[in-house]
């Protein structure tokens, strides 16, 4: 993935603009799939989202930072979502790093974020501590839509697939130092 540190080929004033955009209409979030074939059970997908009913203004941001995609959803809205973890590490987390949320809410939901994307980047495979501590950070987020499944279903979930493949984890981890 390109790293655009500098972010020097986007308008300062259109670099306000997304940050402003962003910090009134988007949202840091992580998504839970089931999965059998992943070793706690679950895929866990962090997701910087931006949902408008005009789609040009997406396109707009899609087109400055150059990752994500757009997709029409069943409510009638138009979402802009980054999910590619290296297109979150080198161009989003920086972003919102060089041009700041004014909000508290942001910033504090944003540091969250970022938290998740260390836990899930710190080694190979997610142990059960590890998604313990993400079901901590993503209650303190704050999100309009209610989740999918409870913290509930998901650790016991985890800690079911953890009982089975914790060794194969363990040595994965261990063999495979990041």
């Amino acid at each position: 993935m390109k790293n655009i540190n500098t972010f020097s080929s986007i308008p300062r004033d259109k670099a306000y603009y997304i940050v402003g955009f962003a910090d009134g209409e988007g949202s840091f979030n992580t998504s839970f799939r089931v999965r059998s074939d992943y070793l706690l059970g679950w895929k866990i997908t962090p997701v910087f989202n931006i949902s408008q009913k005009e789609r040009t203004i997406l396109a707009l941001i899609k087109h400055y930072l150059k990752c994500g995609t757009i997709r029409f959803r069943n409510d009638g809205v138009w979402a802009y979502q980054v999910e590619n973890r290296a297109a979150l590490q080198s161009i989003i987390i920086p972003f919102f790093k060089k041009f700041r949320f004014l909000s508290e809410k942001k910033k504090k939901d944003f540091q969250r974020f970022q938290n998740i994307l260390e836990i899930l980047d710190h080694h190979p495979s997610t142990t059960y501590n590890d998604l313990e501590r993400i079901v901590v950070l993503l209650d303190e987020i704050e999100s309009k839509s209610a989740r999918k499944y409870t913290n509930q279903e998901i650790l016991q979930r985890a800690k079911d697939f953890w009982e089975k493949n914790s060794e194969k984890i363990e040595k994965l981890n261990s063999s495979q130092k990041i």
